[in-house]
């Protein structure tokens, strides 16, 4: 929805990103403080950021280097809008370099703990120690104070670690508070956004969705929309807040694409239809999908046939249900920031996702997209507002493309049963150990190579199942699960005696980043 963030809230905070593996975390840690927050690049229009009043601005950390000339930086112009600033990192540097400082190679790096000390007493420490731990990631220190700053807090090897303008409202720290390494970093942000900024902390997923339904119902008018439903907590919570909104007027369409996962679609298309009375139009366009699919390998294209196929279907059952204007999709945060390498400032693009850039430019729907603001916790919050079941709430993410991406390598109907039939074992012993709520994702992934084994006496050239297991908080970073090794053994074990075609079971030790959670 194009006017999302007038409908969120009032009052939010523009982060620009310098290419910073955290920028996502502020977003997060302002979110925490209950205010709104959006991320921008970094050469985003001085227009674009004022467009919405925003109530405070944060520059992100970043890996380039204020002293090259090809680092990024912005106008001096955005410390003239009266707007308060702070600077974490990258940004209290370009800060410093904007207004005539001195930063230079620091003799000794600081990366980890170390030891903040208090040089002057400021709203953004207050209920503070005068000393407490904060995280480093820098080598690069200011060394000459920038004009009209003054030094508040230092380090042993940061003579300046934190500095305020004497007159406006401009703050620089050059550690991470929005990390848990920095134990006292959010109560720092949250003094910096409500004692200096001034932001009323307003922003709850209540008043989301009171804005989400209104601003459904104007976008809407009296007109139809039809949602992309999968059954995952994203569109199944989408679902929900739509018929909250406009009632009858919301068809839901459920795509069974042949890449859902073992019994997925009887018990989607059971649940929707008997327990919650939606309008559910269910269409098995399975052969359909597998046939664009053959001989495809390319992860790009894969995502990319699966969204095109997608907006056929629902093309032609919003013909078949009458003018349908709207298509509405349970697109994320995240989906938007890792799809659009111009989004996070520097940083790349990890991947297109089908609801993002797997969707064809040219389409015949509006689209609808209330959740593109939020991360996966947050959608978690909206769904518990809405008084959903746990087994909807806590499911497990799921890839829009499904087992596409999980295959590696071309996607056939007997890699699919294979992949399901492992998968299915690997859901069920996870769910009997107790740890299904507690881990992000757990999957099994089909590698496109064989081993060699012996089963019974004799040899065997048979497949490799990938077991993969992270925990996360919005799927930004994540880290691989210690699973007990017993409950490794038994997950093995089944998938290798159960399954016909797999006879070796590896495990999956890689975090985001330098890997992805998905492997395609």
């Amino acid at each position: 929805m194009k006017k999302k963030m007038k409908a969120v809230t009032k009052e939010y905070v523009a982060i620009l990103d310098f290419g910073s593996q955290y920028t996502q975390l502020i977003a997060r840690r302002v979110r925490e403080c209950k205010i709104y927050s959006e991320i921008f690049p970094y050469n985003v229009s001085l227009k674009k950021i004022i467009a919405d009043k925003p109530k405070a601005i944060i520059l992100s950390g970043g890996p380039a280097t204020v002293t090259s000339s090809k680092s990024p930086t912005i106008s001096k112009q955005i410390f003239e809008l009266g707007i308060p600033v702070l600077g974490i990192c990258y940004g209290m540097q370009l800060m410093a370099k904007l207004f005539d400082g001195k930063v230079k190679r620091s003799p000794n790096c600081e990366y980890g703990n170390a030891k903040l000390n208090i040089a002057k007493s400021d709203k953004i420490f207050s209920g503070l120690s005068k000393s407490f731990t904060v995280w480093m990631s820098h080598g690069y220190h200011v060394l000459k104070m920038p004009k009209g700053f003054e030094k508040i807090a230092h380090t042993t090897n940061s003579p300046i670690a934190a500095i305020r303008h004497k007159e406006q409202k401009l703050y620089g720290v050059q550690f991470h508070p929005e990390v848990v390494h920095t134990p006292q970093g959010l109560k720092i942000i949250d003094n910096f956004l409500k004692k200096i900024c001034g932001c009323s902390a307003s922003w709850t997923i209540s008043s989301f969705i009171k804005n989400s339904i209104k601003d459904i119902r104007e976008e809407v008018g009296n007109d139809r929309v039809i949602c992309a439903l999968s059954g995952g907590v994203d569109s199944f919570v989408l679902a929900i807040l739509l018929h909250k909104a406009i009632g009858k007027r919301l068809s839901c369409v459920f795509v069974d694409n042949g890449l859902l996962r073992k019994n997925e679609a009887q018990q989607i298309v059971k649940k929707f239809k008997q327990q919650y009375k939606l309008n559910l139009i269910h269409v098995d366009a399975s052969k359909k999908f597998i046939k664009e699919l053959k001989g495809v390998i390319d992860p790009e294209k894969k995502r990319r046939i699966i969204g095109k196929e997608f907006i056929k279907v629902f093309e032609a059952e919003a013909k078949k249900s009458g003018k349908i204007k709207f298509l509405a999709q349970g697109t994320l945060y995240p989906d938007v920031i890792e799809s659009h390498s111009a989004f996070g400032g520097p940083s790349a693009t990890i991947k297109s996702h089908h609801n993002v850039g797997g969707l064809p430019k040219k389409m015949n729907f509006k689209l609808i997209e209330p959740f593109r603001a939020l991360f996966k916790d947050e959608v978690r919050k909206v769904g518990e507002e809405l008084k959903l079941p746990e087994s909807i709430i806590w499911r497990q993410p799921f890839p829009g493309p499904g087992l596409a991406v999980r295959i590696i390598g071309e996607v056939t109907p007997e890699r699919l049963k294979i992949l399901r039939e492992a998968d299915a074992r690997i859901q069920e012993e996870i769910k009997k150990e107790g740890l299904y709520k507690k881990i992000w994702q757990s999957f099994g992934v089909l590698l496109p190579v064989k081993t060699v084994g012996v089963m019974g006496d004799e040899r065997t050239y048979e497949n490799v199942i990938t077991i993969r297991a992270v925990t996360s908080q919005d799927g930004m970073t994540a880290d691989w699960v210690q699973l007990p090794y017993e409950l490794l053994g038994r997950i093995s074990n089944r998938i290798i005696n159960e399954v016909k075609g797999v006879n070796r079971v590896v495990y999956d030790i890689s975090s985001k980043p330098p890997a992805t959670i998905e492997w395609e």
